[in-house]
């Protein structure tokens, strides 16, 4: 069994989020994808198999734990697929969720442009963002008034947090064991920090304290959702996002989305990716 090695949204060779992808010709048992997920150490692996029906059915796995879902793994899967069987959309499935990919093989290399599920979002009150705040010990002063804190989804659920200042991004902490414990008692996937750079650029920083890992340099269906939810309040995007996360950790990762103006409307997260094991 060979993992494929692909670093998810990296930019001209560099950056991007490491990923293994296993495609079974059998089927395996779950200890064995945690051991083989385990050993390989990256924030995510895939493992897909083929079903009668021509979709494939994927499962992810952090070192720690089975993830109950995996944007970025979802779309390094399609181009992993492309690779293997040619330019073209793969259905995947994880557990209730469909997902179309559009998987990508030309001589520019490899990229993926995954279409989220519908996505929805709801702003949080008073007490919900004081808690959160708490966690990264940041005040209700240094938040961006245009961008509230809200509950967002697409596929997963996330929190996310819009900062005023790029700098109280770069310097983002909280304690991984209260991150943890936050995140499992709020059933959420991520908390999503950001930083307009512009109405179309921004900067993200994802934790990941539930599955393992302080931060995920890539986060697609946070991606999905953030831009989702700016939609949905009205946000100046004009259809199009670019999203770069992974910098403040030396893993500089570029997320592009493109969406329509119907509101939960799916978004399309668009990504190249560059093989680690040539």
């Amino acid at each position: 069994m060979k993992i494929e090695k692909i670093a998810a949204f990296s930019e001209d060779g560099r950056g991007g989020n490491p990923t293994g992808v296993l495609l079974l010709d059998e089927e395996i048992q779950s200890d064995e994808m945690q051991y083989l997920a385990s050993n390989l150490g990256y924030t995510e692996t895939a493992f897909a198999s083929r079903q009668d029906d021509g979709r494939w059915f994927a499962r992810y796995f952090s070192p720690e734990v089975e993830l109950p879902s995996c944007g970025h793994g979802t779309t390094t899967l399609g181009a992993v697929l492309a690779e293997k069987y040619g330019t073209a959309r793969y259905e995947i499935c994880h557990k209730d969720i469909q997902y179309c990919v559009d998987g990508q093989k030309n001589s520019n290399g490899l990229a993926a442009t995954t279409h989220s599920p519908s996505t929805h979002s709801k702003q949080l009150n008073a007490m919900a963002t004081s808690e959160l705040l708490d966690v990264f010990g940041y005040r209700r002063d240094q938040l961006d008034p245009d961008i509230p804190p809200a509950i967002i989804y697409a596929g997963s659920t996330h929190f996310v947090l819009a900062l005023k200042n790029r700098e109280d991004l770069a310097n983002m902490f909280y304690e991984m064991e209260e991150g943890c414990q936050f995140m499992r008692d709020k059933n959420i996937f991520s908390i999503m920090l950001v930083f307009a750079e512009n109405n179309h650029i921004f900067h993200a920083r994802n934790t990941y304290a539930a599955w393992g890992a302080m931060e995920d340099p890539a986060t697609a269906s946070a991606a999905a959702a953030l831009s989702g939810y700016l939609r949905d309040i009205g946000w100046p995007h004009e259809n199009a996002l670019k999203i770069i996360q992974g910098e403040d950790m030396g893993a500089k990762s570029i997320l592009r989305t493109e969406f329509s103006d119907v509101k939960g409307s799916p978004v399309k997260v668009i990504g190249r990716m560059n093989k680690l094991d040539r």
